[in-house]
């Protein structure tokens, strides 16, 4: 395998988590009478460009299909994420009513309903129909294609040039990234901005976070390697900022290479931060599979334990998260018994892999499980806030990752 930026062959393994379903890849009821695809899970680092990425297997289209069950909008502190960026960044840009934002990967229209409500001119790009769908149903305009050299060079055509192109957790998604971001200078006007937010490979590394690895993700991405991707398509990032969301993210400023505003301190003080940590160093890499293991096996041992125990255990959230972690560790119907999700969507579906039920989250009052697992740690808390009901019945809630923690 080449390394999908700089074309190196790629030697050093990064993480072998066996074979596994595409994490979205939700199921019905007849589908678990047939034969389920699965495709080997293994991340490589590159020694030259040091992107860390997916061996290639799965394409694209078979990971975001037209029934595409993940929602942003199921989750209100992203919806309030959302909204504050767009309150920010309309500040800091002075974006009006004769300005024209681009979201790349804009799902339900989440982000893009801010701009909507403030007359700034916007298109969402959005190839899943399940999402576009809704976006469209609250007044997103929505463009339904992959977007790449070949989408912007249309939407450049077309007068269509963005002031800002901002992309939250869609920058790891993409299979050829530099085509994509070939594609974001190409859509972006003359001292235009793009802003793009991804988890943050340090923190993946830092705190054990391996059950952010999947399919959809292709890379996992530091400012390490995202400075000479971004350099290699006339770009430059010139500021960022770090985030708490997904466990730890970069939000990162860019512009055209000849722009000038000038690179602010903050990103050479990232780059040393992510040399300092060892991110150029095969070391820390090579190290973080036994990280992984333990994570696993402590979740493992607990489930085991609670089962001897006569203790019942449920889920909640049926998050790619999940599934990663139960598919890695083999977990099934008689460790854990069905998992709950806000997201209409999923309910009624079955998980991949593990083939548990997704239920709506009013099952965890009647059955008033003894454990609850969180599997989207990132939102454990607002998880926690909205089910108090639960705590003062006796049920407790518990998170694997980074380790295995009882809440709150």
């Amino acid at each position: 395998m080449k390394c999908r930026h700089c074309d190196h062959e790629l030697h050093h393994s990064f993480l072998d988590l066996g074979h596994a379903p595409p994490s979205n890849a939700y199921l019905s009821a007849s589908q678990l009478r047939t034969p389920e695809i699965t495709f080997p899970l293994r991340l490589y680092v590159c020694d030259h460009c040091w992107l860390v990425q997916t061996e290639d297997y799965a394409a694209a289209g078979d990971l975001f299909s037209r029934d595409y069950a993940y929602f942003s909008s199921t989750s209100q502190s992203w919806l309030q994420h959302a909204a504050r960026y767009v309150e920010k960044i309309t500040r800091i840009l002075n974006l009006n009513h004769e300005s024209f934002v681009i979201e790349v990967a804009s799902n339900d229209g989440y982000l893009l309903k801010n701009f909507v409500a403030a007359d700034i001119p916007c298109l969402g790009i959005e190839p899943t129909t399940s999402t576009a769908d809704a976006a469209e149903r609250i007044g997103v305009p929505v463009l339904r294609k992959f977007f790449g050299a070949s989408t912007a060079t249309e939407l450049a055509g077309a007068n269509k040039r963005a002031d800002l192109i901002c992309g939250n957790n869609v920058y790891a998604h993409v299979p050829d990234i530099n085509d994509f971001t070939d594609g974001l200078r190409i859509a972006l006007k003359e001292g235009g901005t793009i802003n793009l937010e991804f988890p943050h490979l340090m923190n993946l590394i830092r705190f054990n976070q391996f059950d952010t690895v999947y399919h959809e993700h292709f890379s996992y991405l530091s400012l390490t390697a995202v400075v000479p991707i971004f350099a290699k398509s006339g770009l430059r990032v010139f500021d960022l900022e770090e985030l708490p969301t997904h466990g730890g993210s970069l939000r990162i400023y860019g512009c055209h290479e000849s722009d000038p505003r000038e690179t602010q301190p903050v990103v050479a003080e990232m780059l040393g931060k992510e040399n300092a940590f060892g991110l150029r160093d095969l070391a820390i890499y090579r190290g973080f599979q036994r990280k992984a293991d333990k994570v696993k096996d402590d979740f493992l041992e607990f489930l085991i334990t609670q089962k001897r125990m006569g203790k019942s255990v449920a889920g909640y959230g049926a998050a790619a998260k999940g599934n990663t972690l139960m598919n890695y560790a083999g977990i099934k119907h008689d460790l854990v018994s069905f998992v709950c999700d806000a997201s209409v969507s999923k309910q009624g579906s079955y998980m991949p892999g593990n083939h548990l039920a997704i239920l709506p989250p009013s099952e965890l009052t009647k059955v008033k499980p003894d454990w609850i697992v969180i599997f989207p740690w990132n939102i454990a808390q607002e998880v926690v806030q909205q089910q108090q009901q639960l705590l003062m019945s006796g049920s407790k809630f518990v998170i694997a990752v980074p380790e295995l923690k009882v809440l709150p």
